[in-house]
């Protein structure tokens, strides 16, 4: 192999006794773990309670996966319903195959039900959190790399990927280094989110603003990079699916960033209840927001409810009983009468 290409790893798989630790798996996993982070921290600095992200991730995460599981199905059949197809490899989710657009959407809607439990604003959450998602999809494709899967044409250059000859596409054998699209893509994403950042700290997004602006972002460097993949997919009219896709997305979130202007909007405290109100008002302002944000590591004084008083008061003491009235005195003598007799 030329050492001037980029190297595959040699494995994928390491064992812990009979345990397989899977690369890919570690890298979803660890994605998942860089963007629950991310998402905390936004939340809390615009107010939401603390580790509410952990609830919502409990709904997000297994759509995500199994939306990016069914897309990735659905645009690359051949591999579980062709003539040499295994319908049983749609569970082998470990080799591989996550659709990204399915991931997003179906997450999205785990997104939803988790704010509908939790009684929170489905945008303003979903603009908070979504500078992490291409954060945990460009460490996700760090997977593809030790899968050595979803790389492009082959490419004669420094940067390369050089591909064994058992993960090679058929018809490509003959080819020792290809275009490593799955680097190009995390490059991308790592782009996307900071773009995202930076202009949703400008311009202070609300509305799922910030959200339409990574669909589009996203969607273009799709498009480029999946004109480079030659692995099997559906194509339609000359262009793979998941281009189609790409313009269809972009579009759609281009006409909504024109259409919407609505700001971002964070949680005050007001009867002792958590309540939304525009990042620039009077009532933020008095909060302690400051530029639309809270200053790390300030929290919001939200005071307990009665049925937290109640769980945290272990040992109530005991009412007080109330003393007998005094006795008259036709009353007292009546009594000592009766103790007489």
């Amino acid at each position: 192999m030329d050492l001037a290409y980029i190297p595959s790893p040699d494995q994928s798989v390491w064992y812990l006794g009979p345990i397989p630790i899977r690369a890919y798996a570690f890298a979803i996993l660890a994605g998942i773990i860089a963007a629950c982070w991310i998402a905390e921290v936004r939340l809390r600095s615009r107010g939401a309670p603390k580790w509410a992200v952990l609830d919502i991730a409990v709904w997000a995460v297994p759509f995500g996966i199994v939306g990016g599981r069914l897309y990735h199905v659905f645009t690359s059949p051949d591999a579980y319903f062709g003539a040499d197809g295994d319908p049983w490899r749609i569970l082998q989710m470990w080799e591989g195959g996550l659709g990204i657009p399915g991931a997003i959407f179906l997450g999205g809607v785990g997104v939803w039900l988790a704010c509908r439990q939790l009684g929170l604003k489905f945008t303003m959450v979903a603009d908070a959190v979504i500078p992490g998602i291409p954060v945990a999809q460009a460490i996700g494709r760090l997977g593809n790399w030790f899968n050595q899967e979803l790389y492009g044409k082959p490419l004669d250059a420094w940067w390369a990927v050089a591909i064994d000859t058992q993960h090679r596409v058929a018809g490509y054998r003959q080819f020792e280094a290809f275009h490593p699209t799955f680097l190009y893509e995390l490059l991308w994403n790592l782009g996307v989110a900071l773009a995202v950042w930076l202009a949703d700290r400008k311009w202070k997004f609300g509305g799922g603003r910030a959200v339409a602006l990574y669909v589009a972002l996203y969607g273009i460097g799709r498009f480029w990079i999946e004109g480079l993949r030659i692995d099997p997919a559906q194509d339609f009219a000359g262009l793979r699916l998941n281009q189609w896709m790409s313009v269809i997305v972009v579009v759609l979130a281009v006409v909504y960033l024109l259409r919407v202007r609505a700001i971002r909007q964070v949680f005050v405290v007001e009867d002792g209840k958590r309540v939304l109100v525009d990042w620039n008002s009077t009532a933020a302002t008095e909060a302690g927001y400051v530029g639309g944000a809270l200053p790390w590591g300030t929290e919001l004084d939200v005071p307990e409810t009665d049925a937290e008083a109640d769980e945290t008061d272990d040992d109530p003491a005991p009412e007080d009983t109330p003393e007998d009235p005094p006795l008259s005195d036709a009353e007292s003598g009546e009594s000592r009468s009766r103790d007489d007799g």
